[in-house]
């Protein structure tokens, strides 16, 4: 019996690691709701990142860094429930995998509670026992290197890593550090092209892109980004839509509409028998030919007790 979109098992790392070595370039996008999530499924991307970016792209941080376990599980819920197929990514947020326990009880949530099938954590050779850790307990892990967000009160800001030779050697010894200790695959960051491309020809594990040129094994696009949502966008960014002027002109011609007194017009609205309506109002053929009545056309008063 063949499967159907909807019967279809969930995509899952060997998924991955089977288009990987078949040299397909593997797409990725951040979710971080339920109808988001359904859309993207039902695009085929094959892998969905709840990122801790929900922080500033959804709820209006100023970082990462004040993303609480509890919002990343609200999120992931949602995610879950809305994409069938992907493979659904967590990113651990900040201070959540600090020691190697804290990392197996946190990882744990997001696979058990929110039903994640992996995480992601920040690092490369800095966690790499955290990492190691969490897949001996049997916990899917997806790097991070190049630019990490959560370390921004570190970095001082936004910029592209790996540009000199030391610095560049660090990145290769970060992401070989995040492979040998069992990762399924790496997100590099903001990192010169051909550093990127050079890190990609040495791991075994495929390479997500996000502002690290084409020579990676895949992509990831924040989706806000992705939709044109935003009042700001980044170079390395690409939008695929206009959803805020889409969204903006929209708002603008409903409250046109409701100032103007069109909306809701006949098909936004319903009506009833007026000879029910005049029965409930105390105005009915019985109501007017109620002997004694003194009142009689005067219908209920409106604060009456119905």
């Amino acid at each position: 019996m063949s499967s159907t979109p909807d019967t279809a098992p969930r995509l899952s790392v060997v998924d991955i690691a089977r288009l990987y070595a078949d040299g397909e370039r593997i797409a990725m996008l951040t979710a971080y709701d339920y109808p988001t999530a359904a859309i993207l499924d039902e695009a085929g991307i094959p892998m969905l990142l709840v990122g801790d970016s929900v922080g500033q792209v959804m709820l209006g941080y100023e970082s990462t860094v004040r993303v609480t376990m509890d919002e990343m599980l609200h999120h992931t819920k949602a995610v879950v429930r809305g994409a069938r197929r992907a493979l659904i990514v967590a990113d651990m947020p900040f201070l959540s995998y600090a020691t190697a326990d804290d990392a197996v009880r946190n990882a744990g949530r997001f696979l058990r509670e929110a039903g994640a099938q992996a995480v992601k954590v920040e690092g490369g050779v800095r966690t790499a026992r955290v990492i190691e850790t969490l897949v001996r307990a049997g916990v899917p892990v997806m790097g991070h290197v190049g630019l990490t967000p959560q370390a921004i009160n570190a970095l001082g800001k936004i910029r592209v890593q790996g540009r000199t030779r030391e610095a560049a050697r660090a990145l290769l010894h970060d992401a070989l550090a995040v492979q040998e200790a069992g990762a399924f695959a790496v997100v590099v960051e903001l990192v010169p092209e051909q550093l990127a491309a050079a890190i990609t020809a040495r791991l075994r594990i495929p390479t997500i892109g996000i502002g690290a040129g084409a020579g990676c094994s895949g992509q990831v696009q924040v989706v806000t980004d992705f939709l044109g949502l935003g009042t700001f966008m980044p170079r390395h960014a690409k939008p695929y839509a206009d959803l805020r002027g889409a969204i903006l002109a929209a708002a603008t011609a409903y409250k046109a509409e409701v100032e103007a007194g069109t909306f809701p017009g006949a098909a936004q609205s319903s009506r009833m028998d007026d000879a029910v309506l005049d029965e409930v109002l105390g105005n009915g053929p019985d109501d007017r030919t109620a002997a004694g009545r003194s009142d009689i056309g005067a219908g209920i008063p409106l604060d009456r007790d119905l």
